[in-house]
């Protein structure tokens, strides 16, 4: 589904901003012509392969019709494909001569989440999950863009087979958003059942960029995650003779306001951290002190040594607390931290600013923005091991529009992960392809002249 051409076209001139991915200045040469022609001759099919993993999400390590779609796509096009590593995950390989080998990534995960976004073709599935639960389904995060950009990138690098040397490994990656899914590849021989890469590169569909943009950073570009579990213990008893109990709801209650101490006055100021409890559960009847309560946490930090310190505080403070509060020693908090856990996505300096000239060149540096960390989380970060650089880009979604009245109201668009989350289609799904193009083409082959 195109951009309204009345409004978004009347912002995009009061904006500078032209949807035409290819309109920079300077004669693009005749491997950038050649790209923006398959684009261009793509985009009907890929816009519908899109609404259909769209309106059909599934959920982490759930990607059985998403997986099979992107095997025969790379099937079809002469990649040789093992499907099931790590679980659903896609491996597919071709070789194109000598040269270095590039490993392009792409997640597959929904997110259970009741979608309101009210396009036409906005997700009704409910879904299995893991537990065998059913759930609503929502491409939330964008996975679906980021399916649909591989496969296009695919049949563009196929189209332009003469233009480039060496290997390409494709992967369709399963169940990002429980940060299990790079793991569970990388376990089942990524790197060792098919060809090392050189480089492994990436893009993630973003919100807040308006469509068409690109966002990088250099080094630390998401944050690293800690999934943290707290069981706090008690005494129970009847809630008319609190003195021959030991509450835990109360004491509960203190860790979580003392937890929110942990950044504001033991982090140092400028480093990044955040302490979130995201649930609370406890209690079972109102006149009865119950003897537990569970609380689950995420934690985010740029650094490593401050994701530890995080760790240690909480679990001085739930200690502390609980014998302040006079409990008994085999009856202290428990703090669990999950598997559920990845590190920092820290982008290659060098591989970065060789893709950034390069996007310069095709897009136009007016459309390539340096971006600020966020303390969202990527499991992509795994693919760092062994030494191989990574890089991962942001791709702007949200009409140009949005952005400016979110820029002059204060209020912000639809975030990634929000029910009301839909990318504009065109020019999001050409950016994608595009800059992925691009970077493969910059690495592995002939580049257009950059400006």
């Amino acid at each position: 589904m195109k951009a309204t051409p009345s409004i978004t076209g009347l912002f995009a001139v009061l904006l500078g901003i032209s949807f035409n991915l290819t309109s920079t200045t300077g004669a693009p040469d005749d491997l950038r012509d050649l790209v923006t022609r398959k684009v261009d001759a793509e985009y009907s099919s890929l816009f519908s392969i899109y609404t259909n993993l769209h309106a059909h999400p599934e959920l982490s390590f759930m990607e059985v019709k998403t997986a099979a779609l992107v095997a025969g796509e790379l099937r079809k096009l002469g990649f040789t494909v093992t499907e099931k590593v790590g679980n659903t995950g896609v491996v597919g390989v071709l070789t194109n001569g000598s040269g270095p080998t590039v490993l392009v990534r792409a997640d597959m995960d929904g997110l259970p989440i009741k979608e309101n976004s009210g396009v036409p073709y906005a997700s009704t599935d409910i879904v299995k999950d893991l537990s065998g639960k059913d759930q609503p389904a929502m491409h939330g995060c964008a996975h679906d863009t980021h399916v649909t950009g591989l496969i296009g990138t695919a049949r563009v690098l196929m189209a332009a087979k003469e233009k480039w040397a060496g290997t390409l490994v494709l992967v369709a990656q399963p169940a990002e958003e429980i940060v299990g899914g790079a793991r569970a590849m990388l376990a089942d021989g990524l790197y060792t059942r098919f060809p090392k890469p050189d480089y492994a590169i990436a893009l993630h569909t973003f919100s807040t960029l308006p469509a068409g943009f690109i966002g990088y950073g250099e080094g630390p570009f998401l944050a690293s995650v800690k999934s943290a579990d707290i069981l706090v213990r008690g005494v129970g008893g009847h809630g008319s003779a609190p003195h021959t109990t030991k509450d835990p709801i109360v004491l509960a209650s203190q860790i979580v306001l003392a937890l929110q101490t942990i950044v504001s006055r033991e982090i140092k100021p400028g480093d990044t951290a955040v302490v979130t409890v995201g649930t609370i559960h406890g209690g079972l009847k109102r006149n009865i002190i119950s003897d537990e309560v569970k609380l689950e946490l995420t934690l985010r930090a740029f650094d490593e040594k401050v994701m530890a310190h995080l760790i240690a505080a909480i679990q001085r403070i739930c200690a502390n607390l609980a014998q302040a509060a006079g409990m008994p020693d085999d009856r202290l908090p428990v703090v669990t931290v999950l598997p559920e856990s990845v590190g920092v996505t820290s982008n290659d300096p060098t591989l970065t600013r060789r893709l950034v000239s390069t996007f310069n060149g095709w897009f136009g540096p007016d459309r390539v923005r340096l971006s600020p960390p966020v303390t969202g989380a990527e499991d992509f970060s795994e693919f760092r091991r062994q030494g191989v650089p990574i890089c991962m880009w942001w791709i702007g979604a949200t009409d140009p529009a949005k952005i400016a009245e979110s820029d002059r109201t204060g209020v912000p668009v639809p975030s990634n992960h929000s029910p009301t989350f839909a990318p504009i289609p065109e020019p999001t799904l050409k950016a994608c392809v595009t800059s992925m193009t691009a970077a493969v083409l910059e690495l592995l082959g002939n580049r257009p002249a950059t400006r």
